[in-house]
């Protein structure tokens, strides 16, 4: 069983940066985060797996950077230069062999809300 506990939501102005934490409590093969727009689906942004192979939505390539302290074993998502589209709620979600994170993550944390402002 994993447990994640997202941090750092909240509101910016567009053009600001943000940095979101999401800290597991177990073993993890795969991490991701993921973004629900309000009255939308919740759609990938980032994910990362253990060997440090990242993978980027096309809406944010460029402009999110995903990392892993391995050692703490917390998981980042820095975002810069926001935009109002990247308002949404952010959830952390995490797989603990490739055959998890292959079906779509097993593990899902509450989430953090982002607001950016124009």
């Amino acid at each position: 069983q994993v447990q994640l506990v997202e941090s750092g939501g909240g509101s910016v102005q567009a053009g600001g940066s943000l940095r979101l934490s999401c800290a597991a409590s177990g073993y993890t093969y795969c991490m991701g985060w993921f973004r629900q727009p309000p009255g939308q689906e919740r759609k990938a942004v980032a994910g990362i797996v253990n060997t440090g192979r990242t993978k980027y939505g096309d809406s944010v390539q460029g402009r999110f950077i995903i990392s892993k302290d391995n050692a703490k074993n917390i998981l980042y998502l820095q975002m810069n230069s926001l935009k109002p589209d990247d308002t949404g709620m952010y959830y952390c979600a995490a797989g603990v062999s490739e055959d998890d994170c292959l079906s779509g993550f097993g593990y899902w944390g509450q989430g953090t809300a982002v607001t950016v402002s124009s």
